[in-house]
């Protein structure tokens, strides 16, 4: 492919996104080694883009390097209960100044207006404040953890009210009680509480790894909270991981619809996670994002996207968008996080207890990860259901993935008769049966 057919493919693949993100809210959380590893200038650039789309942006930021290495350079002692630093009255002081420091560094380079870029002279209006309440975390296994606190409230009217009128908030991981005391939070709980407290859509996490990997090394793409919950959680022994992941499931149970974990140091991380189809992260959603379910007409646009390319290379037949419309309650769809990625009809034939299965398309960035295979269970289990004795497919080009499937090529005269009356012998498909009894 061509640079400039690359460059309007992926456009236009992005462009769902860009409808769908506009308005909406998102809590982007990064610790203090992307200000450190001087990453954070990339990270200016994308979120210019995400604000200049319609997204509202709210940042938290962590501030641990920075601290570390001021508690070290004034020789006090750094002591820790459960991944938590313990806040006395001296690194309290420390941690006030490491986040004022970085709090200005921060504004001074998300208010650069992008300079030798196409965004040139848009800077971002930042703004920041006391919107997060805190109380003490109080004594945890008989260590008094001193000024060490917790969140006990997010101001979420003030944060929407400042982005409503067009900036940006940052938020530090510093809180405030009632009495005016300051007390040193996580910004991983900072940024989940946030992102709960103003009903954000997401949360972003910008860390040191790209998100889970499976025992292979492999990226997770997508997981859901029960799956950590049931299989992750207990696994993870080290303490600061298993605050960050519980942040998570208590993010996503708490109703922040997609929660991603992208690698702080790839340039433009966030724009490939969430306008790409297949990401570079890794997804976390209460529900599975993957739905196999009856189509609505409301589907005709994405299913005549997925069918319209086979049309045209002549692998399936044409149909115009009247006759989706009469026979759309004969089609099936995956549904993948709003995106109708797999499609597939059953014309049944109840005389003779058949079913043909038809117009099995599936988007070119979810093939070979088992959509068209789950497409094709879900209409064995429907014949099953229906006690037909078999399903058939006429195919041109494909007979190698039906065969794969458990199909056996057959001839014309196995077909009901009123199929055999349409067969189109200028086509002359290749035709394969497969026995139901194999999947009871």
């Amino acid at each position: 492919m061509n640079p400039s057919n690359e460059f309007v493919s992926w456009f236009r693949s992005a462009a769902p996104y860009i409808r769908t993100f506009s308005g909406q809210t998102f809590v982007i959380a990064f610790d203090g080694h992307m200000v450190e590893e001087g990453n954070f200038t990339d990270l200016t650039h994308d979120i210019n883009l995400l604000v200049s789309v319609g997204v509202k942006v709210v940042l938290v930021h962590g501030v641990r390097p920075q601290i570390e290495r001021a508690v070290k350079q004034q020789k006090l002692k750094s002591n820790f209960c459960e991944g938590i630093r313990i806040t006395d009255v001296e690194t309290l002081s420390v941690v006030k100044e490491a986040n004022g420091r970085l709090r200005l560094e921060i504004e001074a380079l998300l208010s650069m207006g992008l300079p030798n870029t196409p965004l040139v002279g848009s800077p971002i209006r930042v703004t920041s404040g006391n919107f997060v309440m805190a109380r003490p975390r109080g004594i945890i296994n008989g260590v008094d953890m001193l000024y060490s606190g917790e969140v006990r409230k997010v101001r979420a009217d003030a944060i929407n009210r400042r982005l409503n009128d067009g900036e940006l908030v940052l938020v530090a991981p510093l809180g405030y009680s009632a009495t005016g005391e300051i007390f040193n939070l996580t910004h991983e709980e900072v940024a989940t509480d946030v992102a709960i407290s103003i009903e954000a859509n997401k949360l972003i996490y910008l860390g040191e790894e790209s998100g889970l990997k499976d025992k292979k090394g492999a990226l997770i793409k997508e997981l859901t909270t029960s799956f950590i919950k049931k299989q992750l959680i207990n696994s993870i022994n080290e303490p600061a991981q298993k605050r960050i992941w519980r942040n998570l499931i208590k993010a996503s149970e708490n109703g922040v619809d997609r929660i991603h974990l992208v690698d702080r140091k790839i340039n433009g991380g966030i724009l490939l996670e969430l306008f790409t189809h297949e990401g570079i992260g890794t997804m976390l959603s209460r529900d599975p994002l993957e739905k196999i379910r009856a189509a609505t007409l409301e589907d005709i646009g994405g299913i005549l996207s997925l069918i319209e390319p086979l049309e045209n290379q002549g692998v399936l037949v044409k149909r115009p968008r009247e006759t989706l419309e009469t026979e759309i309650d004969k089609f099936t769809v995956v549904e993948h996080d709003g995106l109708i990625v797999g499609c597939v009809a059953l014309n049944p034939f109840h005389k003779t207890k058949n079913g043909e299965l038809a117009c099995l398309a599936v988007h070119r960035d979810f093939q070979n990860t088992g959509v068209g295979e789950r497409l094709l269970k879900t209409i064995e289990t429907n014949c099953a259901s229906q006690m037909f004795i078999d399903i058939f497919v006429l195919t041109t080009q494909s007979s190698h993935w039906f065969m794969e499937n458990g199909f056996e090529k057959t001839t014309l005269s196995s077909l009901p008769a009123e199929k055999t009356k349409l067969y189109n012998y200028q086509r002359n498909s290749e035709i394969y049966v497969k026995t139901l009894k194999q999947t009871l």
